[in-house]
C-alpha cells in the first residue's frame, strides 16, 4: 500500500484534514502532521517559513521510518510540498497541491497579510476566531495568525518558488485549482504548472478556496486516480 502523507494550510491543522484521510485510508497509507506552531504544537522562536515546515517534514518522515512518499498539500500545504521536494527530491514519489498560491510579490503579501488582523477577525467573524483558538490551543492563535503574516510578506519579498528552481523538480505533479477560488487564480497555478516538466493542470468547477467547501468525493477520486496512475507508470517501465 503505498503511503500518502497529508499538509495542512496557513492557519491550519493535521485536524482539518482528517475527513480527506478517512476517504484515503481505503487505498493508501494516509498520515498527516502539524507543522511547527499549528495545532497545539509549541510555537518556534524563529519565523514561519518554508524552510522550517520542509524540516518538519523531514522529521516526520524519519521519525516514521518512511523512506518514500506521495504528498497531498492544500493551499500553503501544496507550496511546502514542492519546496520540501526541491530540497529532498529522493523522498518524493508525486506531489498533489490544491489551492496553492504561487504569484508572491511585495503587493500580493500586503493584501494577504492585511486579512490577518486578529483584532478585525474577531470583531467581523467571531465564530472563525472561536475555531482558530480551538483550533490552535494551548497557543494563542493570534500569535499564530502574527507569524502567517510575517512569512507572507517575506514570501511577497523572496518567494520559494522561482521560475529558476521550479523546473528542477522531476517528480510527477498534479496541481489542483478552483474555478471559484477568490484567493488562487487558474493564472499563477498555470504559471507554475508551465514551469514544471512533469506536471498536469486540474481546474475543479464550483468550487472555492475553503477546504471544508470542496466536495470530499470529488477531491478523494482526483487524488486516488493521479496517484493510481503514477504508481502504474512507474511499475511499467521498470
Amino acid at each position: 500500500m503505498d503511503t500518502l502523507l497529508l499538509l495542512h494550510g496557513a492557519l491550519g491543522s493535521a485536524a482539518t484534514l482528517v475527513p480527506l484521510q478517512q476517504a484515503l485510508q481505503a487505498k493508501f497509507k494516509v498520515y498527516t502532521l502539524d507543522f511547527s506552531g499549528h495545532g497545539g504544537l509549541a510555537l518556534p522562536q524563529e519565523p514561519y517559513s518554508m524552510e522550517l515546515f520542509s524540516k518538519d517534514i523531514l522529521e516526520f518522515l524519519d521519525k516514521h521510518a518512511i523512506t518514500q512518499t506521495h504528498i497531498f498539500g492544500y493551499s500553503m500545504g501544496g507550496y511546502a510540498a514542492l519546496y520540501f521536494a526541491l530540497q529532498h527530491p529522493g523522498r518524493v514519489s508525486s506531489i498533489f497541491t490544491l489551492a496553492t498560491k504561487f504569484a508572491w510579490s511585495p503587493e500580493a503579501a500586503e493584501k494577504e497579510s492585511k486579512m490577518l488582523n486578529p483584532v478585525k477577525i474577531e470583531e467581523k467573524v467571531p465564530q472563525f476566531a472561536k475555531t482558530l483558538a480551538e483550533r490552535h490551543t494551548p497557543q494563542d492563535w493570534k500569535q499564530v495568525m502574527h507569524k502567517t503574516a510575517e512569512m507572507m510578506q517575506h514570501l511577497g519579498e523572496a518567494p520559494a518558488l522561482t521560475p529558476e528552481n521550479l523546473p528542477q523538480l522531476q517528480a510527477p505533479i498534479r496541481l489542483g485549482v478552483g474555478d471559484r477560488d477568490n484567493m488562487v487564480t487558474l493564472e499563477e497555478t498555470n504559471w507554475a504548472y508551465e514551469l514544471l516538466p512533469n506536471a498536469e493542470l486540474l481546474v475543479l468547477p464550483d468550487t472555492r478556496h475553503p477546504l471544508e467547501t470542496v466536495k470530499l468525493a470529488r477531491l478523494t477520486f482526483e487524488i486516488e486516480q493521479f496517484i493510481s496512475s503514477k504508481t502504474l507508470h512507474a511499475s511499467t517501465i521498470q
